[in-house]
């Protein structure tokens, strides 16, 4: 631009000193909410997909899985970068923003630590150990499916609706340790 240009249209930042930093607090923002939904997604879509007793697609669950096992990575960076996003916004931001800024990083935090664990084992926790009634004690519905075993004349059955739920059993039929899975 030629310099006598340069003084005879003011520029629009001597205009409005705060539009430029506003402009640039508001990109903050967007990033800011972008690495943070990140990092929340990372861990709660997994978990809302993989529940006990529902349904569970294929596709959905190899999404699921996929960024289960991306989950730890990914949330640990998002949430590094929204922490540092969060020190250059909470200087420009008011009492509102600041609030937004401080529950919005109680979830990242709480997303990228549980994102290390294996919350899956609390929901599908194995059995510590079977406990097995005689057929004519047992109150199940005539109409339950059950898994069957038999091992050297020992016969064990499993209710489906206990295995549904705790996806593995480790037991002993007949002297021979088994795994019994649904």
């Amino acid at each position: 631009m030629h310099p006598i240009s340069n003084l005879m249209t003011p520029s629009i930042e001597s205009a409005h000193p705060g539009l430029n930093r506003y402009q640039s607090s508001r990109w903050l923002w967007i990033l800011f909410f972008v690495l943070a939904l990140t990092a929340i997604g990372m861990f709660f879509i997994p978990t809302f997909i993989i529940r006990p007793f529902h349904h569970q697609a294929p596709r959905a669950l190899m999404l699921a899985m996929s960024l289960r096992q991306r989950a730890p990575l990914f949330t640990l960076v998002s949430a590094l970068a929204c922490f540092i996003l969060t020190y250059m916004l909470w200087r420009v931001s008011g009492r509102s923003g600041k609030a937004v800024l401080a529950l919005a990083m109680l979830v990242v935090t709480f997303s990228a630590v549980m994102a290390r664990l294996n919350y899956f084992e609390w929901m599908f926790h194995p059995i510590a150990g079977a406990h097995f009634l005689a057929p004519s004690e047992s109150k199940l519905d005539p109409k339950e499916m059950i898994m069957a075993v038999r091992v050297a004349g020992d016969a064990r059955a499993y209710p489906i609706s206990q295995m549904a739920y705790h996806h593995v059993l480790n037991d002993v039929a007949g002297g021979v340790p088994i795994a019994v899975t649904y």
